[in-house]
Formats: C-alpha cells, structure tokens, sequence
C-alpha cells in the first residue's frame, strides 16, 4: 500500500496534481471521508486498496458517490467500473489468484510461509464504464479505449 502511494503521489507531484490524502480506518468513516474529499474540492479520486474497498457494499457506495457528485474515478478492482465507477486499473485478480493453491500445497508439505517468495502480480485489467464517462460528460481517447482488457457500454 505505502509503495502505490508513493508512486501515486510522485506522478501527481510531476503533473502539478495536489493530492487530498483521506484514510479510513473503519467502513463507518467511508461516507465521512467521501463528503470531506467533496468538500476539500476534489475534482476526481482514486481508491487504493484496502480491505474496505473489496467489499461490494464499499465497492458500491464509492461508486454512487462519484457518480451523484460527479467525480471521475479509479480503482485497483474491477468490481468498481462494474459497479459503476469510471475505471479500474489494477492486478488480474482470477489470474492472480490462481497462484494460491500453488501455496497452500507448499505449506501442507512442509514449507514455511516466511521461506516462501513474495509474488507481484504480472497480468494487469483496465476496464472502462462508458455508460459513468457519458453521464460524466468525459471523452475517453480511442488510444485508450484500444488498450482497455474491457469496456463497459
């Protein structure tokens, strides 16, 4: 999480973007720190993950807000554009997640967890809600739409 913020944080400083940081600590503090993003002027947002942002309730909730304040917005998950955010960029998780019995077979032979290499993700979605960037009055580059894995209509 530190090391996406940072890179985030370094491409903003290099656009001219200032960031509006708001962490959350609980699902409660969700709303809270939606309407402060709002009130901060925040012209768009962009979700890092948590474990508050992989439940569907959050996923849905985030996305709702965007769309009722017209905020441009983007996630790791592909659940958000599905739900009905702008875009989601972020790892393949069916893909990523198809390591995990490689793992737990490591474990139930013996291995210890610590011994086990850390894996990165290496297959990437974007996915892009037309149906948010029309409502959002955005256009969306054709280069763009070319490279998406997915596009929502």
């Amino acid at each position: 999480m530190k090391h996406i913020f940072k890179q985030v944080k370094s491409a903003a400083e290099k656009l001219g973007i200032e960031l509006q940081v708001l962490e959350i600590g609980t699902s409660g503090e969700l709303g809270q720190a939606l309407a402060a993003a709002v009130k901060g002027g925040s012209l768009a947002l962009v979700t890092l993950s948590s474990p508050l942002f992989d439940e569907r309730t959050s996923t849905k909730q985030i996305a709702e807000f965007t769309m009722e304040h017209r905020l441009p917005a983007i996630s790791l998950f592909r659940r958000f554009a599905e739900a009905g955010g702008l875009m989601s960029y972020g790892p393949n998780q069916p893909e990523y997640y198809k390591r995990v019995p490689v793992y737990i077979d490591k474990i139930l032979k013996g291995a210890k967890p610590a011994d086990l290499p850390v894996e990165q993700p290496t297959t990437f979605d974007l996915v892009i809600n037309m149906r948010t960037a029309k409502a959002l009055a955005l256009t969306i580059r054709p280069s763009i739409l070319a490279r998406a894995d997915e596009v929502i209509e």
